[in-house]
């Protein structure tokens, strides 16, 4: 029998936080869904807040082939361009 230690590491590389953004105004944003079912009302309701409310320039809407994969690379790429990224888990 192989036993596994989930503990995570004493000593974990620090990193950085992205830089906040100062507004949402004319900014692109990205919409990364895990393709289930439940994320869609969400998406839908936010994306209309980020357009009427916040002016979004672009709201970029992409669901990855595996819910429980990481996304693929070409969505990684498209999404960027955004200057901000929501994603969403339908459970």
């Amino acid at each position: 029998m192989h036993v596994l230690d989930p503990t995570a590491e004493a000593n974990p590389t620090p990193v950085s936080r992205a830089p906040r953004l100062d507004s949402l105004h004319h900014r692109s944003i990205g919409l990364l869904s895990n393709g289930k079912a439940s994320v869609a009302p969400l998406f839908d309701h936010l994306e209309s807040l980020l357009r009427q409310e916040w002016k979004a320039r672009e709201v970029l809407r992409l669901t990855k082939g595996n819910y429980s994969a990481p996304a693929e690379p070409d969505l990684i790429r498209a999404l960027a361009r955004c200057h901000l990224i929501f994603t969403g888990v339908g459970d």
